[in-house]
């Protein structure tokens, strides 16, 4: 849940995971479960008193040998009933410098259901799906504990895995569903959602789709998918490329100024090379070729799929462009970003190689900015007031980040009712070795606010004051979630952004008397600057 969605090069780790099984058994409900129907089978969670779980139950048939990338297919009923107390494996993924052990597993399609053992609410509740962050290479949804989201704010919440890597995003000419057998692993969770929810209390028409960086821009593709369409009625996107080139040298020293969106062609050429690469080079078998190799010799090819491309059933046209031209699905957004968004992407790239010199710093701008660098160096120059490594988490944050959230909320606007966001707490409790200069509002640090982390991992230690920042921030996410907008009771009110308003409402979320307040995010970040900077 802590990466930056990675590109096409780098699967740098994140998060801790734990691994474990699945099984089915036709034995009588244990006490203290909950046993609900389906429609493959019954399940039997487990009931914590004040909210019950069920961990690891199958949306999809594993996705392996023929099934390999093929769309998801709908999976198998069982007889009995089915252990829901444990998550199911990981999808396949390396291990993390974070320490998460790596997978080799195919069978992966499973979700995760949190359901509120409340009475105060009528009827069915708002459903509140999760898709990860992890540069889609890394991750799973059971890593989040979304009990206190599901508690205190009244919503049945779904956590989910989809393919990764290669497994995820590999493509070739001809090959149904190239780029995004992830996004459509993730439109069959919330098919089946729709299918099952009401079975645990949800209301299958008041569903959220949310996600953090890599789950941020795949919520950005949904919104532009037209086999998304009716899956959802809100969307919340968290850090996420989505309409802007991302800089050269941010997600790692060495890669190029790219977009987030893949074009086909571009996809079926790389999949070529790794497929001759992989000793199945006829383009007429590659295909089948590479369905009869092992799941540990495809890993070797892994992180050269690690993001989502367009030109498929699934995600026909390029999103920037969908979301530009208003042709996405019209339901109300929450979108935002951090404070200080690239610090720990940076710090990152600090912890595994020397520190970012004055002299790399500016050919780091050279590289991204080209003709605009001498402007961008004015603005930003090294070594005053700061290290080159901060100035340049703070001139990313801004042009690939900041002013690029808000002018995508300024564009979402136009068509449907949006709330922008800035995550403001620049104590928030770091997860990385100190690199020399301060984190403040990283990447991901919001997440911790949203979810805890499963038995076996630590959760950053909030102070009380975080702690009912935290409390807030739910009660806003789940507002949104029941009723389109993320006002009401004593919260400080947080107003629509009007595309017209000479300063576009954007709530800040920061701990402290005074912290969630409007800021003028352009000009906190620079964004006028930044409007006449080529990326």
């Amino acid at each position: 849940m802590r990466e930056l969605m990675l590109g096409r090069w780098l699967p740098i780790a994140c998060v801790m995971a734990v691994l474990a099984g699945t099984t089915v058994t036709a034995a009588a409900p244990a006490e203290r479960g909950e046993v609900v129907r389906t429609g493959t089978g019954w399940v039997r969670g487990v009931d914590h008193v004040d909210y019950r779980e069920f961990l690891g139950i199958p949306y999809a048939a594993p996705p392996e040998r023929a099934l390999r990338w093929r769309l998801p297919q709908p999976p198998a009923s069982w007889r009995g009933v089915r252990d829901a107390s444990r998550p199911g494996a990981r999808c396949a993924q390396h291990a993390s410098i974070a320490g998460t052990s790596a997978s080799d597993a195919e069978d992966c399609l499973y979700l995760n259901i949190t359901v509120p053992n409340s009475t105060g609410s009528r009827g069915r509740k708002a459903v509140m799906v999760w898709l990860h962050g992890g540069g889609f290479v890394e991750g799973a949804g059971n890593e989040y504990d979304p009990r206190r989201l599901a508690t205190q704010g009244d919503v049945v919440v779904v956590t989910l895995n989809y393919r990764l890597g290669i497994f995820g995003n590999f493509g070739l000419p001809g090959l149904a569903g190239s780029g995004a057998f992830g996004l459509a692993d993730q439109q069959a969770a919330l098919r089946w959602v729709q299918a099952n929810v009401r079975a645990f209390g949800g209301d299958p028409d008041a569903v959220t789709v949310f996600g953090q960086s890599a789950g941020g821009q795949s919520v950005c593709a949904h919104l532009a998918s037209p086999t998304a369409a009716r899956l959802f009625q809100r969307a919340i996107i968290q850090s996420a490329f989505c309409t802007t080139n991302i800089p050269a040298n941010l997600l790692a020293p060495g890669v190029p100024t790219i977009s987030p969106w893949e074009e086909p062609r571009s996809l079926a050429e790389r999949g070529l090379r790794s497929a001759a690469e992989l000793g199945c080079a006829e383009p007429a078998t590659a295909v089948a070729c590479l369905r009869r190799l092992s799941p540990e010799r495809l890993m070797s090819a892994f992180g050269q799929f690690a993001g989502l491309a367009y030109g498929s059933s699934v995600l026909p046209d390029d999103p920037f462009r969908v979301l530009r031209e208003g042709r996405f699905h019209g339901v109300p957004v929450l979108s935002g970003a951090t404070r200080d968004e690239t610090t720990y992407v940076q710090a990152l790239n600090d912890l595994g190689g020397q520190p970012l010199t004055a002299q790399r710093y500016r050919q780091y701008v050279h590289e991204a900015f080209g003709a605009d660098a001498a402007r961008v160096l004015a603005v930003y120059p090294a070594g005053q007031h700061e290290s080159p490594s901060r100035t340049w988490a703070r001139v990313t944050t801004e042009s690939s980040f900041a002013c690029p959230t808000l002018e995508r909320n300024r564009l979402l606007a136009r068509h449907v009712p949006t709330y922008g966001y800035e995550f403001a707490d620049r104590s928030a409790p770091p997860t990385l070795p100190a690199v020399g200069y301060p984190y403040g509002a990283y990447h991901s640090a919001d997440a911790f606010y949203l979810f805890d982390l499963r038995a076996g991992q630590t959760s950053p230690e909030l102070s009380p004051g975080q702690r009912r920042l935290a409390d807030t921030m739910i009660e806003y996410w789940t507002s949104f979630a029941r009723t389109g907008t993320p006002g009401g009771g004593t919260r400080p009110e947080w107003r629509r952004l009007r595309p017209q308003d000479p300063v576009p409402y954007t709530l800040s979320l920061a701990p402290g008397s005074g912290g969630i307040r409007p800021v003028d995010l352009a000009q906190e970040h620079r964004c006028r600057f930044w409007s006449t900077i080529t990326l």
